[in-house]
């Protein structure tokens, strides 16, 4: 990976890992614990806990690359820091996937699912989630490990029994698995609920509309995010399987890792811009933040005065 690209991945990481921790503390005051938690904010506190877990992994893997693939830890870490990073990823997807239908019930079947749309549902989904992601990654966790290089050893998720065959299979289920099914599944949400809104006979009032507006907004925008930062990556994963020179598209495949990284960055300042209500909260926790951080300067100024 060039200089750039670890720079870029390395300020993409540090913002997520600030902008996650603001989120999570955000709804963290405002609740008391997370027996007070609003559907809404299960969701959110759970996709920035994933994108928080798996930024903080990738440190780890960018010593490697700058190492010039040399791993400097033990095989078990290479073990937990490879599952932590696949899980984490693998549930921030899943979540997403999870929030989405949840908006869609929400929207298009307000009655009819008022009851399940409740915090006890939505933790129980969200408990399955991370069970599910923990079953996903067992390939993972079967075949991640050191391959000796001439610099060292790397650390390496598909050290496959047949590589030559076996890894068009593993490419295949983690395009469809971490990819392409969530991303099918929030599209038809979302296109429901945008042709439910576009095609809708009985006039709404003006002030539900808007809300719907914003909730639809809201989403829609996070799932773009998403879609943005991650096709390249697997686009250019499928097409490593038949190209017979894979450093001849290096560049690109290092920019795509980039860009699936910045999606954890990118989803605190959707919340922050797009919801009113989050927006609200994050302005109660920074002002008093602001006001400690100018009383701290004024003394410091009159000290030096």
């Amino acid at each position: 990976m060039g200089r750039s690209a670890i720079l870029l991945t390395i300020l993409a990481c540090f913002l997520g890992i600030l902008m996650n921790c603001i989120v999570i503390h955000t709804i963290e005051k405002k609740n008391q614990g997370p027996a007070n938690q609003t559907v809404p904010d299960i969701f959110i506190f759970n996709l920035s806990i994933a994108d928080l877990l798996c930024l903080l992994s990738v440190p780890f893997l960018n010593h490697q690359l700058q190492g010039k693939g040399a791993w400097q830890f033990t095989a078990t870490m290479c073990s937990i820091i490879m599952a932590l990073h696949s899980n984490t990823q693998i549930v921030s997807t899943y979540v997403l996937t999870t929030m989405t239908v949840g908006r869609y019930l929400a929207l298009m079947h307000h009655i009819r699912c008022n009851y399940i749309r409740t915090s006890y549902t939505a933790r129980l989904a969200i408990r399955l989630v991370w069970a599910m992601s923990l079953f996903t990654i067992i390939n993972i966790w079967m075949y991640t490990g050191l391959m000796p290089l001439p610099g060292g050893l790397m650390c390496y998720a598909v050290l496959l029994p047949n590589p030559s065959n076996d890894m068009y299979w593993f490419m295949l289920y983690e395009c469809v698995c971490f990819f392409v099914l969530p991303l099918a599944i929030m599209g038809l949400a979302l296109f429901k609920i945008l042709q439910n809104m576009t095609t809708s006979v009985a006039p709404l009032p003006a002030r539900s509309l808007r809300a719907r507006i914003r909730r639809a907004r809201m989403s829609l925008a996070i799932c773009l995010a998403f879609f943005t930062c991650w096709v390249p990556y697997y686009i250019l994963q499928l097409a490593r399987l038949w190209e017979h020179n894979p450093s001849a598209f290096t560049y690109a495949y290092n920019i795509a890792i980039c860009m699936g990284y910045t999606n954890g960055c990118i989803n605190p300042f959707l919340y922050i811009t797009l919801s009113e209500t989050f927006k609200r909260r994050f302005m109660k926790v920074v002002q008093p933040l602001k006001r400690k951080m100018r009383v701290a300067y004024r003394r410091r100024w009159q000290r030096q005065a």
